[in-house]
């Protein structure tokens, strides 16, 4: 949602939603541990998107200790499906990378909404670039950097 003259809400269309979001997958975001982009060129739909996370490294907390996680190292490969209600509903979400996250299916790799809050809270202004930062920060977490990891470069 954009603000239009006088301070009125304009809704933008999904397709331009999901262009925008495109423009900005293909030029990098932020530090460059998370990208994004369309599975499908042919896909007027914009439907089917792919997801990359490099996992965090070591997180610092003083500058004398740090906090290692398990994951450090690892390149995450995720699908994204935006169906027809997109953005107004969020995308569906599935590592293709076996991970072992506490909001991970550990069968079917799909992000279980319930568990990961920022599906279940789900607004219209979260992007796919936004599901792909706190996924990321979501494997630093207490209950989530210490899991034993299935073997790198495996599957669901």
């Amino acid at each position: 949602m954009t603000l239009g003259a006088g301070g009125s809400s304009v809704v933008v269309p999904r397709n331009f939603r999901l262009l925008e979001e495109l423009e900005r997958g293909e030029k990098g975001i932020g530090d460059g541990t998370v990208s994004y982009g369309m599975d499908d060129g042919d896909d007027i739909y914009m439907r089917s998107w792919t997801g990359t996370i490099i996992a965090p490294h070591n997180v610092l907390i003083s500058l004398s200790f740090s906090l290692s996680t398990v994951h450090e190292g690892r390149i995450y490969q995720l699908k994204l499906f935006c169906d027809k209600d997109y953005p107004e509903k969020p995308p569906t979400v599935r590592f293709h990378s076996r991970i072992n996250m506490t909001c991970v299916n550990h069968e079917t790799g799909v992000v279980e909404p319930k568990k990961f809050g920022l599906l279940a809270n789900w607004q219209r202004e979260y992007t796919m670039e936004t599901i792909l930062t706190q996924l990321k920060k979501e494997m630093s977490t207490s209950h989530n950097r210490k899991l034993v990891q299935p073997p790198e470069g495996t599957c669901f």
